[in-house]
This record gives C-alpha cells, sequence and structure tokens, in this order.
C-alpha cells in the first residue's frame, strides 16, 4: 500500500510493527505451512492490517517459482475473431482467480517469440498462444526452443488453432468450414468463383484456402480455374482484394473471404465502386464474429464458437493432466448463409 510518501508498506515494516522477525512475518503473510503460535500469528495480521500491506506479487512470483498470470498472446487484440475467444479464457480465468495478460503480435513471428520469452522470464503460469502458426522453419526452432524450456521449468501451454509444434490444442474445423463453403456457392449454381486470402504461410490460410480449393476440384472445378487473391489477413487486406476484382471486370459470380474481417474490408470496396451484394456477387466469409448479422447485406459464413474455443484453451493449461500425447480438442464449424449468397444472375 502506497503510504502517500510515494513508497509502499514493506514486510519488514509489517514485522518491525507486529515486533516479530521478517521470517515469522512471512511465513504468516504468504501461507506457508510451517506452523506459527497463534499470538504470533494474530500480531502479524493485525499489523499488516494497520499498515495496509499489500504482498509483493513479483517477489512472491520469484520465491514460488511461478505467478498466477497467464499470458494470452494473439494476433489482434483489435480484431472481433480474437476478442471473442479472449472472452471466453478470461471467463474460466476469473472462475479461478488467475490474472490474464494479453499481447498482439500483430503477425510478426519475431514478436510472438519475444513475447514467449518476457512471459517466461517472469515465471508466468501459462501461456496462450491464440490463432495462426507460421510456416517458418526459423520460427518453428526458436519458438520450439522457447517452449520447451518454459515447460521445463514447470510452466505449461497451449494452442488455438493450428501449429506444427507439439502442446495441447484447441483446433476449429477450418477446412471442414471451407469446403461447406464450396459446396454450398457450387449448389446455388457458381462455377467462377473468386477467393480473397491472407498470406499462405499462416496455417489458418492455407486449411482455409486448401479445404476450399479441393471441395471444388472434387465438383469438377479444377483449382487453375480459381482466382485467388493474396493480400494481408485484414479488413484492409478484403478492401484490396475486392479492388483487384473489380479492376479485373469481376470475373467471378461469387467472392469467398477466408475471414470475415476480410469480407467486412471487400463489401466496403465493393459499395465504393456499386456492386450489388448479391445481385452481381456473393459473398462469403469465414468466422461469424457479431457484427457480421447486422451488415447490410447479412453476410454469409461459417460459424464458430469463438468464446468456446477460448474457455476450452484456458481450462487445458488450468487443469493439467500431463496425458502421454498432446490433448487435441476438436471444434466443428457450421455453415450460415444469409442475405449477401444467392444463386448467379
Amino acid at each position: 500500500m502506497d503510504t502517500g510518501t510515494g513508497r509502499y508498506v514493506t514486510l519488514a515494516q509489517v514485522a518491525s510493527a507486529a515486533k516479530v522477525s521478517l521470517a515469522t512475518a512471512s511465513r504468516v503473510l504468504s501461507g506457508g505451512e510451517r506452523v506459527v503460535r497463534p499470538e504470533l500469528r494474530d500480531r502479524v495480521l493485525d499489523a499488516a492490517t494497520r499498515l495496509q500491506y499489500v504482498p509483493n506479487a513479483h517477489a512472491q512470483a520469484l520465491a514460488a517459482g511461478a505467478s498466477n498470470t497467464v499470458g494470452l498472446v494473439m494476433h489482434d487484440v483489435g480484431d472481433p475473431y480474437f476478442s471473442s475467444i479472449t472472452r471466453g479464457a478470461m471467463q474460466v480465468a476469473g472462475e479461478q482467480g488467475t490474472l490474464v495478460v494479453l499481447g498482439s503480435t500483430f503477425r510478426s513471428p519475431e514478436r510472438e517469440i519475444e513475447y514467449v520469452s518476457t512471459l517466461r522470464a517472469q515465471r508466468a503460469r501459462a501461456i496462450l498462444l491464440v490463432g495462426s502458426g507460421f510456416d517458418d522453419a526459423d520460427y518453428l526452432r526458436d519458438m520450439g526452443r522457447e517452449l520447451e524450456n518454459y515447460q521445463g521449468s514447470g510452466g505449461r501451454y497451449a494452442f488455438v488453432s493450428h501449429h506444427d509444434l507439439p502442446g495441447d490444442a484447441v483446433l476449429p474445423d477450418n477446412s471442414g468450414g471451407a469446403a461447406a463453403i464450396a459446396r454450398a456457392l457450387v449448389e446455388l449454381g457458381h462455377r467462377r468463383i473468386a477467393v480473397a486470402s491472407g498470406p499462405r504461410n499462416l496455417s489458418t490460410v492455407a486449411h482455409r484456402v486448401g479445404g476450399f480449393l479441393d471441395a471444388l476440384a472434387e465438383a469438377g472445378i479444377p483449382r487453375s480455374d480459381v482466382q485467388v487473391i493474396e493480400r494481408e489477413f485484414s479488413e484492409d487486406g478484403g478492401y484490396a482484394a475486392a479492388n483487384d476484382l473489380v479492376k479485373a471486370g469481376i470475373p467471378a459470380t461469387a467472392l469467398f473471404c477466408v475471414s470475415d474481417i476480410m469480407a467486412i474490408g471487400a463489401l466496403l470496396a465493393l459499395r465504393e465502386h456499386d456492386v450489388a451484394i448479391p445481385d452481381h456477387l456473393s459473398l462469403i466469409g469465414f468466422d461469424d464474429i457479431p457484427i457480421v448479422r447486422h451488415l447490410t447485406p447479412a453476410l454469409s459464413t461459417v460459424a464458430l464458437d469463438l468464446e468456446r474455443m477460448g474457455r476450452e484453451a484456458m481450462s487445458l493449461v488450468l487443469h493439467p493432466e500431463a496425458p502421454a500425447t498432446p490433448r487435441r480438442i476438436h471444434l466443428p464449424a457450421r455453415l450460415v448463409l444469409r442475405a449477401s449468397t444467392a444463386a448467379p444472375r
């Protein structure tokens, strides 16, 4: 507690006020197993209350070997996809009295590794890596080393989405959801289809684009007939991809965006060019973030239970079982068709 002079009450001050040794005060206030005589315990607790003593959490973490903090590292906390997952994770953490520290990497593999290294140095109880893994040999080597060292010191970690690294994980059905989109567009009569894609080195993007193209191929539409426009995995990326499609004369009747955020950007660009959705072009996204059902037109998409993904992941790291192999929780994807898709004219 700040005494008003900019200085905090220390454990030594509590011990002095209670007229006990520093070791005795520490045993009482840290909840140690060694027995302290009742009269001494009462004196320490009374002094701590009078002085409004607040334990130093960092010092306790150093002494105990770990803090009660979970590091939740994601690509972008401002993205509704990640904020929805975070909401679910924090619900479970709150029930356990665990503090959650958030970090945004902005899809930088180097920054993600730095976050894990920092959390390891601070003795965080657990780490959740939320978002796509990277298909990059340097990343896999360096991140694998950090996580191995962290686990060796008693820490726990888990992933949300696919990573080519060992560890517990919550895995949404990205490939299956994208395949359902492809089949639905074909059933509506679409044969000329474009894809607004993020970078293929992101596992989420690779699985969604791959599942989509495989399902189209099964329906008789070869990959060579599908225009894949690769841009940033963001609203700006979707905007740029739609502009590219317009500049090419819109050689498609449907546009699949590999995330709802990209679809929102695409919708903005298409409106600026007076492209009617779905009369001139059907549009569909992926994730079912809360806002998309309120767009005009309401966006067709694939729904993932984002909050459940966060809850399941946090439960994995807070309830360890030491299984022989990493635990995998597979969550389904559900196709949701709304007003933004229709049969081609």
